[in-house]
C-alpha cells in the first residue's frame, strides 16, 4: 500500500513538474520577446565598431553563400577576420578573391599552419580575436548565410548597456525535392530540430539561466572577454560557445539575451547523413550534460533525463498502464514547444504538413537516444578528429 502511494506521488509529481517546467520556459521566451521589443523602441543610432571573426577549415564547397551574404551587409562600421585553420582545399583562395572584391572594406585573412589547441575551433577563434579591434565581437561559421541587416540587427540587441552578449537562432537550409535523394525526413528534421533547441535556450535565457548558444550566431562586448580572462581561458569543451556564455553569466556583471527576430536568423547547411547529424548533435548534447558550469550541467541534465524517462516509459505502457502520466507530460510539453517554434520561426522553416508531428514524436525520442549515448561515454569528433 505504501509503495503504491509513493508511486502515485512520483508519477503525478513528474507530470505536474515537467509541464510546469515547460510553462516556465515558455514564459521565459515571452519575456525575451517583450525585452526585444523594448530595446528596439529605445535604441539609439550609434554604430559601434564590430569585429566579425570566422573560422574556416576545408569549407570551399560551402563558403560561397557566406561570402555573398557578407558582401550585402549594410552595417557601416565592421571588420571581417577569416581564420584559415590549415585548410587543404580552395577555401583560402576563395577568401582572397573575396577580399579583392571588398575594396575599401577592412577584411583580413589569418592562416594557421598548425593548431595545438585541445579545442581546435576555440584556438582558431582566439587567434582571430587577437587581431580584432572592434567594441563588439561577432561569431559565425563559413557555411552560414544571413540577411543584409544581420550585423545591424545583432548590434541593436546590445544597445542596452547592461547586456553583455546576445545569442540568436540558427536554422538548417530546407533542401528542394531534387536534393533529397531518399533523405527527405533527415533534411526536414534538421530544419525543425534547431528551432526546438532554440525555444529551450531562449526560455532558459529569459529566466536568467542561459547555458548555451549557437556559436555561429553570437555577439558579445569585448569587455566580457576581459572579465573572463580571455577566450583561451575558457575551459576546453565540446561546445566552446556554450562555455563562453556560461562564463559571462557566472561573472555576474552583464546580462545575456536571446534574439528572436527574423532579421538575425542565420541559415546553415544541413548534414548529409544520419551519422553526421548524430555526431554533430551528440557534441552539443555532451556539451550540456558534462558542462564544467554546474548550473548548465544540472539544468540540461535534468531536462534530458526527464524527457528520457517519459520516452522510455512508452514501450512499458502495455505492461504498466499506470505510468501514463510520464509520456503524456512529454508529449504535451513538446506540443507547446512545437507551437512556439512554428509560430516564432515560421519565416525560416519549411512549410510541411507533418512538421508538427515530427517535433511532437521524433524529437523527444532522438534527444533520449543522444542522452543515452552520452552517458555511455560515446564521444563525437569534429572535422574527422576526436574531441578530447
Amino acid at each position: 500500500m505504501e509503495s503504491t502511494l509513493f508511486f502515485d506521488i512520483f508519477r503525478f509529481f513528474y507530470f505536474i513538474g515537467f509541464l510546469g517546467l515547460h510553462v516556465l520556459l515558455l514564459l521565459g521566451v515571452f519575456l525575451e520577446w517583450f525585452r526585444e521589443r523594448k530595446v528596439f523602441k529605445n535604441q539609439d543610432n550609434l554604430f559601434p565598431f564590430v569585429s566579425l571573426v570566422i573560422p574556416v577549415h576545408n569549407e570551399s564547397r560551402r563558403i560561397e553563400g557566406l561570402l555573398r551574404s557578407l558582401e550585402m551587409q549594410d552595417y557601416p562600421q565592421a571588420e571581417i577576420i577569416f581564420v584559415d585553420d590549415r585548410s587543404e582545399d580552395e577555401s583560402a583562395s576563395m577568401i582572397r578573391d573575396f577580399i579583392g572584391r571588398m575594396k575599401g572594406k577592412k577584411v583580413e585573412l589569418i592562416t594557421l599552419k598548425e593548431n595545438p589547441g585541445v579545442n581546435r575551433k576555440q584556438y582558431a577563434l582566439a587567434r582571430g580575436i587577437e587581431k580584432s579591434s572592434g567594441d563588439f565581437i561577432l561569431f559565425t561559421d563559413a557555411d552560414c548565410e544571413m540577411s543584409p541587416c544581420w550585423i545591424r540587427g545583432m548590434v541593436k540587441r546590445l544597445s542596452d548597456k547592461s547586456t553583455g552578449a546576445v545569442i540568436a537562432p540558427v536554422f538548417k537550409h530546407p533542401r528542394g525535392e531534387k536534393f533529397y535523394k531518399g533523405k527527405k525526413f533527415l533534411s526536414l528534421y534538421q530544419c525543425f530540430e534547431h528551432g526546438i533547441r532554440y525555444v529551450y535556450l531562449a526560455g532558459s535565457t529569459g529566466l536568467g539561466s542561459p547555458g548555451g548558444g549557437f556559436g555561429n550566431n553570437l555577439i558579445f562586448r569585448r569587455e566580457c572577454l576581459e572579465i573572463v580572462g580571455g577566450y583561451e581561458k575558457i575551459p576546453p569543451s565540446p561546445t566552446e560557445d556554450a562555455a563562453l556564455i556560461s562564463a559571462i553569466r557566472s561573472s555576474g556583471k552583464y546580462k545575456i539575451r536571446s534574439a528572436l527576430g527574423q532579421d538575425v536568423h542565420v541559415m546553415t547547411q544541413g548534414e548529409n547523413s544520419w551519422k553526421e547529424l548524430i555526431n554533430q548533435t551528440l557534441r552539443w548534447n555532451n556539451g550540456g550534460l558534462f558542462s564544467r558550469d554546474l548550473l548548465t550541467r544540472l539544468n540540461f541534465s535534468f531536462l534530458m533525463i526527464t524527457i528520457g524517462m517519459g520516452i522510455v516509459s512508452v514501450p512499458l505502457l502495455p505492461f504498466i498502464p499506470s505510468i501514463w502520466p510520464l509520456p503524456l507530460a512529454v508529449f504535451i510539453s513538446m506540443s507547446l514547444n512545437s507551437v512556439v517554434n512554428l509560430s516564432l520561426f515560421r519565416a525560416s522553416l519549411p512549410r510541411h504538413s507533418f512538421a508538427f508531428g515530427l517535433n511532437l514524436f521524433f524529437t523527444p525520442t532522438y534527444f533520449t537516444f543522444l542522452t543515452i549515448l552520452g552517458f555511455l561515454g560515446i564521444r563525437p569528433d569534429w572535422k574527422g578528429k576526436a574531441i578530447q
